[in-house]
């Protein structure tokens, strides 16, 4: 499964030049650009984004997933799913960019309580500022994160920074992967 996911990723949302035309969400040009969406949006890489990221939780004791939105929404949700399929449901919930100011005022949306062990993923990590901010606006609502999973690592240093927030994190795919096999493609 995970082969299978490379190449939809190197297919659908990775992009690479040899020169650093790519402008990062930091402001900084990169030479590779990954984009999730369209794997992760698609009806297959959903089903392989939910199986890989299912097995990376089925043996954590947490009981939901989630994410900053919307990068981590079809990631949470698809493992969500896949995880019913396994047999061990898991949760799925959404983290808002801007806290919501009317009704009940909280950042957290899904069927999720104070004080249950979650996971938090994402579906790109540079700097891992989203996943950190993730982490924090879970912990701000009482969540007790143990663990966090991106889908894609570009190694800059992003699963390092995360990891000083949770130390169980993690990469489904690497960097090193994508281009490799980008490159076998493109020969």
């Amino acid at each position: 499964m995970k082969r299978e996911l490379i190449d939809m990723l190197c297919r659908k949302s990775f992009q690479f030049s040899e020169e650093a035309v790519f402008k990062l969400v930091s402001g900084r040009m990169s030479n590779y650009y990954v984009n999730c969406k369209p794997t992760t949006l698609h009806p297959r890489g959903m089903f392989l984004v939910g199986h890989l990221l299912f097995e990376h939780l089925r043996d954590e004791s947490v009981s939901a997933v989630g994410g900053l939105t919307f990068g981590a929404d079809p990631v949470a949700m698809a493992a969500s799913f896949a995880s019913e399929l396994g047999g061990r449901p898991i949760k799925a919930f959404s983290i808002r960019k801007t806290q919501k100011d009317h009704g009940i005022v909280r950042w957290v949306e899904g069927d999720i309580q104070p004080g249950e062990r979650v996971a938090i993923v994402d579906d790109v990590a540079t700097t891992g500022g989203s996943t950190i901010t993730a982490i924090e606006r879970a912990r701000a609502e009482g969540l007790d994160v143990v663990r966090a999973v991106v889908l894609v690592d570009r190694q800059e240093g992003g699963l390092d920074a995360i990891r000083g927030r949770v130390a169980e994190a993690s990469a489904i795919v690497t960097r090193d992967e994508l281009l490799a096999r980008w490159r076998e493609i493109h020969r």
